[in-house]
């Protein structure tokens, strides 16, 4: 257990920091060679976690491509300018219609591609609008949350539905429907806490009229209008997949690869650009990093974390769904979402699935939610921090960690309540 545990953290270490610009990918995958040197994990545990992991990897891929590709054609900033025109200068709905443009966003690009993409697009915008430091700070860290908390309600929305969903054999529809309510609940909590936390600083007037129409901002006008059409088909592909048992993968990245091809052709893209600049490290991320958490299950962690899951069920069904929620919240915000959604799906499989179905969305809950307690919760969020530091924007942990802790807890409680 030590050794695993040394080789997960300092593996984890090297992720977050990034020494030399050593890209996340190859830190991972580093700790996974080493794992397997040391005999934490065999070469038979690196095919398990293969198998665990490559249609969420290759679904992610497929979603962050299509969301590129949207992003050239101006889908996002038109998005992001729309609802600036409809707060009509009120800074309290402004702040309302940006944090639900997230929650959208989110939900069909996942997380990370709401900091990828929509990020830099809001921070432009707002510091356009010449607003407040504190104004911007406020704008900035609700969108940044809203990111993680509203991604639940599809399989697509989070890489942990997905690998949770592929764990546990969950269609898109069953999925879909355990978690309307608690994502619902989620985005309401969120909106009502982030503005309570943040209202003194959020501006009553705003001017717009400096802002381009959302028309402008378009590059591609067949693009742009055959994405809505393309948009509603995929959705419809992924619940048909579900009755024919087909991998997400092949609609999120098959999905993304024929809009491509058609991007291409209305040259609305360079398509060898785009394929370039997807973001191909999540995919040894993933390998890499599960690996080396596959140590730590071999070490025995999952048995403790089963058996601290079966405590809570013993105290009724209400304090299992809230105990293995906020575990999962506590163990994701400490050691990253990733690492820990799959030892925590792998416990709940120990306890026992059938029956127990309400502790897997619990956990995702947990897993999607907690990370916001510190900077090194989630993937999303490092990417989100990373974005912003590139445009000039620093957001220290003690300023992050402030506003997550007081924030998260609560909005994770309600989601939680909806679940149950």
């Amino acid at each position: 257990m030590l050794l695993a545990s040394s080789i997960f953290f300092l593996t984890l270490l090297f992720i977050i920091s990034q020494p030399k610009g050593l890209k996340i990918g190859t830190s991972a995958v580093i700790g996974a060679v080493v794992s397997l040197l040391f005999g934490v994990v065999s070469f038979g545990d690196i095919l398990d976690v293969s198998a665990i992991v490559w249609d969420a990897t290759l679904a992610f891929i497929g979603i962050i491509i299509l969301s590129m590709i949207l992003d050239e054609i101006g889908f996002f900033e038109y998005a992001a300018l729309k609802m600036a025109r409809l707060s009509r200068g009120n800074g309290q709905l402004m702040f309302v219609y940006i944090l639900l443009l997230g929650a959208v966003v989110s939900a069909l690009f996942a997380n990370d591609g709401a900091a990828l993409i929509l990020t830099p697009i809001v921070l432009a915008k707002i510091k356009h609008l010449k607003l407040k430091p504190l104004s911007v700070f406020a704008f900035l860290m609700a969108g940044g949350f809203i990111g993680d908390s509203a991604s639940n309600p599809l399989v697509i929305s989070n890489l942990t539905n997905i690998v949770t969903a592929g764990y546990f054999h969950i269609g898109f529809s069953e999925y879909a429907t355990h978690m309307f309510l608690p994502n619902l609940l989620s985005i309401v909590a969120s909106i009502g806490v982030l503005w309570l936390y943040f209202r003194k600083d959020i501006p009553r007037t705003i001017d717009i009229s400096s802002l381009a129409s959302p028309e402008s901002v378009i590059k591609s006008k067949p693009m742009f209008i055959l994405s809505w059409f393309f948009l509603s088909v995929l959705m419809f592909a992924y619940f048909m997949g579900e009755r024919y048992h087909l991998p997400i993968s092949l609609f999120a990245l098959g999905g993304a690869i024929l809009f491509l091809l058609i991007a291409t052709y209305f040259k609305a893209t360079k398509p060898m650009m785009t394929i370039k600049a997807a973001p191909w490290q999540i995919v040894w991320f993933s390998i890499g990093l599960y690996v080396v958490v596959y140590g730590l299950k071999n070490a025995g962690l999952t048995d403790v974390i089963a058996s601290w899951i079966g405590f809570f069920q013993e105290q009724g069904e209400l304090v299992g769904i809230i105990g293995t929620g906020f575990l999962s919240a506590i163990i994701s915000s400490v050691m990253n979402n990733m690492p820990t959604i799959m030892l925590m799906d792998i416990s709940i499989d120990h306890v026992g699935y059938l029956g127990n179905e309400a502790l897997v969305y619990a956990n995702i809950l947990g897993a999607n939610l907690g990370p916001k307690m510190t900077p090194i919760g989630s993937l999303a969020t490092l990417l989100w921090l990373h974005v912003l530091a590139q445009k000039g924007v620093k957001i220290t942990w003690g300023e992050y960690m402030k506003v997550g802790l007081i924030i998260t807890p609560p909005v994770l409680l309600i989601a939680l309540l909806g679940l149950a």
